[in-house]
């Protein structure tokens, strides 16, 4: 499913998703197609799975217009080299 489907089947939420499809553009990954997982009703509850998340799942709001993510390839920890 686009991401534009999915902003106007669930207008101003957070979803939970899986990524299908997405291209590496430098440092960014921008999706193509996602498969719902399903709605989330809060902030508070988004934030939960969101930690929780892993892989190609990720919570995100529908208030934006692109799924893009930055990646980063430093994986220490502050202060850790």
């Amino acid at each position: 499913m686009k991401w534009e489907e999915v902003r106007r089947l669930y207008p101003n939420q957070y979803v939970q998703i899986k990524i299908i499809r997405s291209n590496l553009v430098g440092n960014v990954e921008r999706v193509e197609d996602v498969a719902i997982i399903r709605s989330i009703s809060n902030s508070a509850e988004a934030t939960e799975e969101l930690m929780r998340s892993r892989g190609d799942t990720l919570v995100y709001h529908t208030q934006n217009e692109k799924v893009e993510l930055e990646i980063r390839n430093n994986p220490g920890f502050r202060g850790v080299i």
